[in-house]
């Protein structure tokens, strides 16, 4: 599997059974621009040029040239990955209420609950993913009682849930079986959950935490065009979510490869320089493991997110409805703890920040690192864990 996984992550072959990419797909470089990576891969072949003197085919060599140096780098990384004997072996805690494919996983603790949200696109276990980088164990040595929604992998029912089934359904009645009322902590897409069900239940929620959260779709100066150019592949997305009433693990990875082509490649040629025994290297094994064990997106739910959320920016706009309730972070009047990743590439801080300007009573912290680091990276406890439990302490 993780053999398999390195190179549909990177598109270099299609994953098995796959069905055809829509004809709709498009060229990532008219939509997003040029990564760090790329810009400083351009310098280096700059630079290279400048060296050789302008030589008429000096281009074409150093092309070349650097193409085979990244390729070598590149196959040790995705060679050293497939190697790598890391497997996670952590027990999932006991759970104390279930439906369907979700649980609700108790990490005990004493002390005032903390009912962690994921989002519905990837695994849960990102905030407990290694017992050493597991925000979900640190958390009841802190003082609080931790709990985490598991959504599960979606069945024949949740095939056909929408945002609204999500909400006012599973994630309710979760929030109906924990010890409340629980401060309530959305991550990435869990944000924008966690915020409609307060709204919706504020007996049992008694503060709000968004870690990562969008909210203003359209913000940013590549705001717009790239929530469009998302919006846009709904009609070929259609194709691919006919058979199974869901949109696929593989075309969300790509979905997001999408997002940073060329950072793809170049996290693998950083792998391939570290020592494969080091606590670095395990870490890294154990987040692209979490990366590749996706879960399918329900179609109606893809739809809403694709089409409602990047193509219209309900959101944003305040157009979002659960169950027939506007969405409006500005109606949550309790306390509010927004965290927004400084390094952010899949949620611009732009979004983020937009809801924080919302909640009436919000203490935001900037963290240093990326969207995955801030919550499960070598320096996540400094940058969030630490900040998040001592806002925790002060309500």
């Amino acid at each position: 599997m993780r053999a398999l996984a390195a190179t549909t992550s990177l598109g270099l072959l299609p994953a098995p059974n796959a069905p055809p990419w829509p004809s709709a797909w498009p060229n990532w470089n008219a939509a997003w621009p040029i990564s760090r990576a790329g810009q400083a891969e351009r310098a280096r072949i700059l630079a290279d040029l400048a060296a050789a003197g302008h030589a008429p085919d000096a281009l074409a060599r150093a092309v070349v040239a650097r193409l085979l140096r990244a390729d070598r780098a590149l196959i040790a990384g995705m060679a050293g990955y497939r190697r790598h004997p890391f497997t996670r072996e952590a027990p999932d805690p006991p759970a104390i209420w279930a439906e369907g494919g979700s649980r609700l996983l108790d990490y005990g603790g004493e002390g005032p609950a903390v009912l962690f949200v994921p989002s519905l696109v990837n695994r849960a276990y990102v905030l407990d993913l290694v017992p050493e980088r597991s925000l979900m164990r640190w958390l009841p040595g802190q003082g609080f009682r931790t709990l985490l929604l598991d959504w599960g992998w979606p069945g024949e029912a949740e095939r056909n849930f929408t945002l609204t089934d999500y909400v006012a359904g599973r994630l309710e009645r979760a929030l109906a079986a924990a010890p409340g009322p629980v401060v309530l902590a959305g991550y990435c897409m869990g944000g924008l959950l966690a915020v409609a069900a307060a709204l919706r239940r504020p007996d049992r929620v008694r503060a709000l935490a968004l870690l990562a959260t969008p909210w203003d779709f359209h913000a940013g100066p590549d705001g717009p065009r790239r929530a469009r150019t998302a919006a846009a592949l709904v009609p070929g997305l259609d194709a691919l979510m006919e058979p199974t009433g869901a949109l696929p693990v593989d075309a969300i990875q790509s979905l997001f490869a999408m997002l940073d082509p060329f950072g793809v490649a170049q996290k693998f040629r950083a792998f391939a320089r570290l020592d494969p025994g080091s606590e670095r290297a395990r870490l890294f094994v154990a987040l692209e493991d979490w990366l590749n064990d996706g879960i399918p997106l329900p179609a109606p739910v893809a739809r809403q997110c694709l089409a409602g959320w990047y193509g219209r920016n309900e959101p944003g706009r305040l157009g979002w409805r659960i169950a027939g309730q506007v969405v409006d972070p500005a109606a949550w009047t309790g306390p509010a703890f927004v965290a927004i990743p400084e390094r952010d590439r899949i949620v611009p801080p732009a979004s983020a920040a937009a809801a924080a300007a919302r909640l009436p009573v919000a203490n935001t912290h900037i963290a240093a690192g990326g969207h995955i680091g801030m919550v499960a990276g070598a320096g996540a406890e400094a940058a969030l864990w630490q900040p998040l439990s001592a806002w925790l302490r002060g309500l």
